[in-house]
């Protein structure tokens, strides 16, 4: 959680949260998973209170290949 912090939330509302709080917000949320060949899609609800720092940081992950 200390490093997921430190390569991706920095900038978000959750730059400085706790690793409980990191993982009931941002990685403990319902979402569904379709996959096939090429890719693997994450579709979260549009309502999602923390969707506006979630984006941000998957894009940074996938950027650092993580």
């Amino acid at each position: 959680m200390v490093r997921l912090r430190q390569l991706a939330l920095q900038a978000t509302e959750l730059e400085r949260a706790t690793a409980a709080t990191i993982r009931c917000r941002l990685l403990k949320i319902g979402a569904a998973v379709p996959r096939n060949t090429r890719r693997v899609r994450v579709m979260l609800a549009s309502h999602h209170p923390l969707r506006e720092p979630f984006a941000p940081t998957a894009a940074r992950l996938a950027a650092l290949g993580l």
